[in-house]
């Protein structure tokens, strides 16, 4: 079926209007951390300056909040990869029957909303006096975060087949080095997937560590960039653009260097025929 030209173009406009007012927004951050007058609208700076992120970066506490972030999520993202894989291998490889009811669960369990649990965990954690401890929030991330990871992960390791185990049982291995040398180097891709999924949801996770977390000193980049707003609606725009730009620039960073793993994708023809 033909799509006739005014449709093409409706089809170009609404593309164009989508893309504009994505990249609106990240226009006014860049130009307005380099903008000591910025404002709400965006506009161009009278005179281009770095006092904005100087402020950013001479200021202790938001240098501790990002490494605060950096050590909650990477912490987060690295334990969840290494449990999302050990517990997706049984299901992957084993006959159970319990695996369908089991995978049920774990697709319930994503669909749980934080607000409804947050109560109940937050007395949990009074009673256990995890209230403030950053482990014990990278522990509660991990248990919300596994669920979807072993979902994920168990659909990447079915595409790697297991006859390149069986070879490497053959040789001798065990279970255990044929998952840490064979199925696990096949599925990069899918483990970068994972640990980006993980860690993009964790640093831009606001409600938890702001409910569980206390201390000022204990906060992530999530939760401090408040700090910007000051009383009666009075917000200094150009430093909270700056600090915008440099708490995105983690997860774009992630995103260009795994990008090259990704994008192999999964081909085992040549692997498995060898």
């Amino acid at each position: 079926m033909n799509i006739s030209k005014t449709e093409k173009i409706i089809h170009h406009v609404v593309l164009f209007i989508t893309a504009l007012l994505f990249i609106l927004p990240l226009l006014w951050m860049l130009v307005a951390s380099v903008d000591t007058n910025a404002i709400q609208a965006l506009k161009i700076p009278e005179q281009i300056t770095m006092d904005n992120y100087m402020n950013v970066f001479n200021d202790p506490m938001i240098l501790r909040s990002f490494l605060n972030g950096f050590i909650l999520s990477g912490g987060q993202s690295v334990i969840v990869v290494i449990l999302s894989v050990l517990a997706a291998y049984p299901l992957s490889r084993y006959r159970a029957s319990y695996k369908k009811s089991f995978l049920y669960s774990i697709l319930f369990l994503t669909s749980l909303p934080m607000t409804a649990v947050i109560v109940p965990v937050f007395q949990l954690f009074l009673v256990l006096n995890f209230v403030d401890k950053i482990w014990a929030v990278m522990l509660f991330l991990v248990g919300t975060s596994l669920p979807y990871a072993i979902w994920m992960m168990k659909n990447f390791m079915d595409s790697v087949p297991i006859s390149l185990e069986e070879s490497a049982w053959i040789d001798g291995a065990s279970v255990y080095t044929g998952l840490r040398k064979v199925v696990a180097p096949l599925m990069i891709p899918g483990i970068f997937t994972v640990f980006i999924f993980t860690y993009t949801g964790s640093w831009g996770n606001f409600f938890i560590p702001y409910i569980l977390l206390q201390s000022p000193d204990k906060l992530p980049a999530s939760v401090t960039i408040f700090q910007f707003f000051g009383n009666y609606g009075l917000i200094d725009y150009g430093q909270l653009a700056a600090f915008s730009v440099v708490y995105t620039t983690p997860v774009v960073v992630l995103y260009y260097l795994s990008q090259r793993y990704m994008s192999k994708g999964f081909s085992f023809g040549g692997a498995a025929k060898g």
